[in-house]
């Protein structure tokens, strides 16, 4: 990827298309391109195609999508399968219209069955159900995946397809109840914390065990894999190690400073059971994550407090 190319980052204010921004900017790409969400609504066939026959972007990073927790992706259901069909498609279809270089697609873990064995890998996608309470979210995201394959087979294009494991980190969104659970439990650790109030409830029993990468561990891997991957099979990028809820609940309580008691509310769903990616054709092409997770909580938290989302 030459370093004087126009490159699309769609998504640039979110917390993974803005750390991909990060990333190119450290690698000395200057020529990036962006829209906020007012200026250019990717759901929209017609401005997507204005916006490519304009701009004429040579690499594009697909980092849009509508996201959330347990709760968002469970209650917007169609929004989410609707939104997220409508972004990538319009995207993708005008970057092989518009002769694009190379596109990067970013999905999801959720696209594994939820009883898939672990550590996740690449080849396990479609061989089981979905865990329910994302599966629209997920079908979207497979099927980016499946349009990504399909325009590489049909017409040549050079169009990847990157699954990141649960990610935190800068910009990451701490809705009350749309956010994922890394940033929920920073913002219910802190409001506790400044409301001097003695107990907090986790959904769940918290035994399910997730993996969670920094996002700017993920920026950089886009990167290195937009510079350095071409083979038409999705790639995994992850940590390769998980941890439990709970453990995960423990260890914000301490970074957030929190000395009350935690509750595990049993009545509610837990989700997938365990999600960890399985990463051995990263680490074999010579990429590995560089954040810890306790250092990359602390620079979570501290963007929280910075942002004033309180």
């Amino acid at each position: 990827m030459e370093k004087e190319a126009k490159i699309f980052v769609a998504g640039h204010r979110g917390m993974v298309g803005s750390a991909i921004v990060r990333a190119l900017e450290k690698e000395g790409y200057r020529q990036l391109i962006t829209r906020t969400s007012k200026e250019l609504d990717l759901r929209d066939q017609s401005e997507v195609t204005t916006f490519f026959a304009e701009e004429q972007p040579e690499y594009v990073f697909l980092a849009a999508a509508k996201v959330g927790g347990i709760v968002a992706n469970n209650t917007y259901r169609a929004d989410f399968l609707y939104e997220n069909l409508m972004i990538q498609t319009n995207v993708i279809h005008q970057a092989y219209v518009q002769s694009v270089k190379k596109l990067l697609f970013l999905g999801s873990s959720c696209i594994y069955p939820k009883l898939a064995p672990q550590p996740l890998k690449e080849d396990y996608l479609l061989t089981g159900t979905l865990e329910p309470t994302n599966e629209p979210y997920a079908i979207a995201k497979i099927a980016g995946i499946k349009m990504c394959e399909a325009y590489r087979s049909q017409y040549g294009c050079n169009f990847i397809s990157v699954m990141p494991t649960n990610l935190y980190g800068i910009n990451d969104n701490y809705h009350p109840q749309n956010s994922h659970v890394l940033p929920a439990l920073i913002r219910r650790f802190h409001e506790a914390k400044i409301a001097g109030i003695n107990e907090v409830n986790i959904w769940g029993t918290g035994s399910p065990l997730r993996e969670f990468l920094y996002a700017d561990d993920l920026g950089d891997a886009c990167v290195f894999l937009m510079q350095n991957y071409n083979d038409e099979q999705f790639i995994n990028v992850g940590v390769g190690e998980d941890i439990s809820i709970r453990d995960l609940a423990y260890l914000v309580r301490e970074i957030v400073g929190y000395g009350g008691e935690l509750r595990f509310d049993t009545s509610k769903p837990d989700g997938t059971p365990r999600k960890l990616m399985d990463v051995n054709k990263l680490h074999a092409l010579g990429w590995w994550h560089r954040t810890s997770l306790r250092e990359g909580i602390v620079l979570a938290y501290e963007d929280f407090l910075n942002r004033e989302i309180i």
